[in-house]
């Protein structure tokens, strides 16, 4: 299984169409068995081939912060299911997601200019687990 999460400065980016690039992570036997990274298009994400892209390296998981719905209609599209409201370093995460210890938050961006609040410190994580 590959997981993908939209990363910026190491850490889950609050607005999926404007990261700094993907990083994709390999699960095998529930371990992480490789990380390597996809660059972010610029513009939105949704209107970008991310989804595509994403699909075509077998990505089947998106843990993201902020996503419109638009954005997981067309990553649904393409088999990969979206996780909201994400929040902290990308490899905890990813270990959170793996251990079963993170629900989606059920929030999606409604605008584009829409900014979300994080109500975790600098090290924290969260994803409704």
């Amino acid at each position: 299984m590959k997981i993908a999460v939209p990363t910026r400065h190491g850490h889950v980016d609050e607005h999926f169409g404007h990261c700094e690039f993907y990083t994709v992570y390999t699960i095998e036997n529930g371990k992480v068995t490789a990380k390597e990274t996809l660059g972010s298009p610029q513009g939105c994400g949704c209107k970008s081939n991310i989804a595509f892209d994403l699909q075509q390296m077998g990505v089947e998981i998106m843990l993201a912060g902020g996503i419109g719905s638009g954005a997981i209609n067309v990553l649904a599209a393409h088999g990969i299911q979206v996780v909201r409201g994400c929040s902290g370093n990308t490899d905890e995460v990813v270990d959170l997601y793996i251990n079963g210890e993170l629900t989606d938050s059920g929030e999606s961006c409604s605008h584009h200019e829409h900014h979300h609040g994080s109500h975790q410190g600098e090290h924290g994580h969260s994803c409704n687990h």
